[in-house]
């Protein structure tokens, strides 16, 4: 059976018909269809998503950004393409490598803006976390008003010590709550000063020692990259914080998937 859709794993810049060889998903040979500056990088396959268990998948996925680093080698800047993108057919009257062409010509401008936007640059994932019994300790120790409160409790009979016990940790609550916007607010400027962009992503739930307060994906030009991971290391070195910092990875996050525009054609889009 003829393989009439192609899986598109990114565009580059560039006008020549390349081979990366069968580093593709299940083995596939990847390869580039140039068309006005660009090339998308591809490999053949059915017209349907590609499905199958949990631990196979991620294997795919794995293999995807594979293909991508690989491509990134030897054609520069790639803009990335989510999991199983797939150009396929309407109808049989035109090849898929021409569905192809006629993609890569509609969405050129945005292609273009695109590269210009990514091009020297890389995402960065940003996570900050802080332990919440350390925090606890030394708001407890620093505050005046917590201090009077555990004073006035040692000598409330056992009833009215509860009372107090409640009292105290709503207190420490409240200036948790208050001492993590302050944080946000000047880790968030600390990064961003190294970023060409920022997307604050949901904050994940992490184990009951820590609390995740940012979660960022970031835009970092190569030379900048440097200096965001020595003001990391700065906080990772305060007490009762800890920083997750991963990378490089091509920019998902900073890339509106370009639509297609042939009439031809239309995307599968199963990103996981």
């Amino acid at each position: 059976m003829e393989n009439r859709g192609r899986y598109i794993y990114g565009v580059a810049a560039g006008v020549k018909a390349v081979s990366l060889g069968p580093i593709g998903i299940e083995g596939n040979e990847v390869y580039t269809i140039p068309c006005g500056g660009f090339c998308a990088v591809v490999h053949s396959c059915p017209a349907e998503p590609y499905q199958s268990g949990e631990e196979t998948v991620k294997k795919w996925v794995r293999t995807h950004q594979g293909v991508l680093d690989e491509a990134k080698k030897t054609l520069g800047t790639v803009i990335p393409m989510g999991f199983d993108t797939i150009l396929q057919l309407k109808g049989d009257d035109i090849s898929p490598d021409r569905v192809v062409e006629d993609w890569l010509k509609g969405d050129h401008d945005r292609f273009q803006a695109i590269m210009e936007r990514i091009k020297g640059r890389d995402e960065y994932g940003v996570q900050i976390f802080y332990a919440p019994r350390v925090t606890a300790k030394q708001i407890s120790e620093e505050s005046w008003e917590i201090r009077k409160i555990r004073e006035d409790m040692a000598s409330k009979s056992p009833g009215m010590a509860y009372l107090y016990k409640q009292k105290v940790e709503r207190a420490v609550k409240a200036e948790i709550e208050r001492l993590a916007g302050e944080w946000f607010t000047d880790f968030y400027r600390k990064i961003k000063g190294h970023c060409d962009d920022i997307v604050v992503e949901k904050t994940k739930k992490a184990d009951r020692n820590r609390v995740m307060l940012l979660n960022l994906s970031c835009l970092v030009e190569r030379e900048k990259v440097t200096d965001l991971g020595e003001d990391l290391e700065k906080i990772n070195d305060t007490e009762g914080f800890s920083v997750h910092f991963s990378g490089p990875w091509p920019p998902y996050s900073f890339v509106a998937q370009p639509t297609i525009t042939a009439a031809e054609t239309k995307e599968v889009s199963n990103a996981t």
